[in-house]
């Protein structure tokens, strides 16, 4: 007996739905690899909200909070003791991938873990509280070359991390050694904003999308935003970027979700499809523009070897600074 073709593409669409629901993940979690505030947080909070307004997720997802290494905490620990748990996203940025390319997650490389979406990217910047005396990105190096021992920045991570190459980009350019720079390293976003409200550090070495909700209060300034060119969104329209002040720097901050090494493929296909249809949703393009993310959509295998790319030059990167061998 033959059936319209409609007939079995109808029967065909529910069965995928159903294979779907059935593969949705029971106790779904993201561990965001920072304190709470940080780019990490916001990453997982991001897909919290968006799969469940997708219905792709019939409950809510947990956020849970794993500090420590700028995300090698939590590479390991997924990687030993959580590798095939299907339901744990854990949310990753490029300074994951600069600080696995200097061999600071320990003995696991960037092959040890199933690399599953990029989700947005934000742009390295460099904050201050309202009241600093530095009105601009030359101010600050002038200060650098007066005495770089008087500034103290604060970054998330220490020698090598991405917050510190932003700063160590700024100094090369100015002739300064970036050794002789002063820093206080901090557990992400979160923690540098509260730094340097409290006056603890004068200068932060941050990201655009950490930095707004303090720029918009009126708290905080950025000297610089390290994009090609100024971001057309209006309440970020006013900041210069690093270029068009002479130091040409751009450093994009992509953000995204990798899970265990031996989650089952259906288990990933499951996740890889969800965002899929995430990243096509004009609604998730809304949330991510909430959270001050510009579009950058990549998943499966293409994200896969763009990581790998990634860590590549990163490593050519540290090499240029004596950070590895």
């Amino acid at each position: 007996m033959k059936f319209p073709l409609r007939t079995l593409a109808l029967a065909a669409g529910c069965m995928l739905f159903t294979g779907q629901l059935l593969a949705e993940p029971k106790r779904p979690e993201c561990i965001a690899p920072a304190s709470p505030g940080g780019g990490f947080d916001l990453t997982c909070k991001l897909a919290q909200s968006a799969l469940v307004n997708e219905k792709l997720l019939s409950k809510p997802m947990r956020v849970t909070y794993m500090p420590g290494g700028v995300g090698a905490v939590a590479y390991n620990a997924v990687v030993a003791q959580r590798p095939a748990d299907g339901g744990t996203l854990v949310a990753w940025s490029s300074g994951s991938l600069l600080n696995l390319a200097q061999g600071k997650f320990g003995r696991f490389d960037e092959g040890a873990v199933r690399w599953l979406a990029a989700v947005g990217t934000s742009y390295g910047a460099i904050a201050v509280k309202n009241d600093s005396p530095y009105k601009n990105l030359d101010d600050l190096v002038q200060a650098l070359k007066k005495d770089p021992s008087k500034v103290v920045i604060g970054s998330g991570g220490t020698v090598g991390s991405q917050d510190w190459m932003q700063t160590a980009l700024i100094a090369k350019a100015a002739g300064i050694n970036p050794r002789d720079l002063r820093y206080v390293a901090l557990e992400g976003g979160g923690e540098i904003a509260t730094a340097l409200l409290g006056g603890h550090i004068q200068v932060g070495s941050t990201d655009i999308s950490d930095s707004m909700p303090h720029i918009q209060s009126g708290d905080m300034r950025l000297l610089a935003v390290f994009a090609n060119e100024r971001l057309d969104e209006p309440e970020m329209k006013d900041i210069p970027t690093a270029k068009e002040q002479g130091y040409d720097i751009v450093w994009p901050v992509v953000r995204g979700f990798y899970l265990g090494p031996k989650v089952s493929d259906e288990d990933y296909a499951w996740w890889k499809a969800a965002f899929d249809k995430l990243l096509a949703s004009e609604e998730f393009n809304t949330l991510r523009d909430q959270r001050e993310l510009f579009p950058f959509a990549m998943t499966g295998p293409e994200l896969d070897t763009y990581v790998k790319k990634q860590v590549a030059d990163y490593k050519v990167l540290a090499q240029e600074f004596g950070l590895i061998q």
